[in-house]
C-alpha cells in the first residue's frame, strides 16, 4: 500500500479488524519511510458492476455517490451515520449478488426509495422528488397522495 503522504512504496499494517458488520476490514497502517499512520478499509467486490444510465451511458458503479445521494436526502434528519452505511452495503450486496454486470439507473433509484421509505419518510419525499425530477408542487401533491395515510 502506497502511503498518502510521502508515496513510499511499502507501508506496515499494525493492527486489522473486522468492520461493517464484518463486510469490511479495517487496517491501521504506518510508513516506515515517514512514520505517517493512516486507515485503510478493504471490502469484498463479489463482482465489478456497470450503471445503464437514462440516456444510454454506461458508468462504472460508484458506491460513494450512492452513499452522498442518500446522505444528501437525509441531511438534517435523525438517523445515525451506520445505518446510512449498512443501507449502502446493503443495496451494494443487492445488486452484486443479483448476477447481473449490469444495472440501471432505475433500479438503484428503486432500490434506495424502498429502503429510504423503510428508514426515514422526509428523506423518501426528497429523494423521490429528485429522482423522479418532480417540476411543480402537483408533483409533490400527486407523489405524497400516494404514501399510507399515517395510522
Amino acid at each position: 500500500m502506497r502511503c498518502p503522504f510521502c508515496g513510499h512504496e511499502d507501508t506496515q499494517v499494525k493492527d486489522s479488524r473486522p468492520a461493517e458488520d464484518g463486510a469490511a476490514i479495517r487496517r491501521r497502517r504506518s510508513c516506515p519511510h515517514c512514520g505517517q499512520r493512516f486507515t485503510t478499509v478493504e471490502r469484498v467486490q463479489l463482482r465489478e458492476l456497470t450503471v445503464v444510465k437514462t440516456d444510454g451511458r454506461r458508468v462504472p458503479f460508484d458506491a460513494d455517490k450512492l452513499a452522498r445521494s442518500i446522505r444528501i436526502a437525509l441531511r438534517k434528519r435523525p438517523v445515525e451515520p451506520d445505518r446510512v452505511e449498512r443501507m449502502v452495503n446493503g443495496i451494494v450486496r443487492q445488486l452484486e449478488t443479483a448476477g447481473e454486470g449490469e444495472v440501471t439507473s432505475a433500479q438503484i433509484g428503486e432500490l434506495v426509495m424502498a429502503r429510504l421509505r423503510e428508514l426515514d419518510e422526509v428523506a423518501y419525499v426528497r429523494f423521490a422528488s429528485v429522482y423522479r425530477d418532480f417540476r411543480e408542487a402537483r408533483d409533490f401533491e400527486a407523489f405524497l397522495g400516494e404514501l399510507d395515510p399515517p395510522a
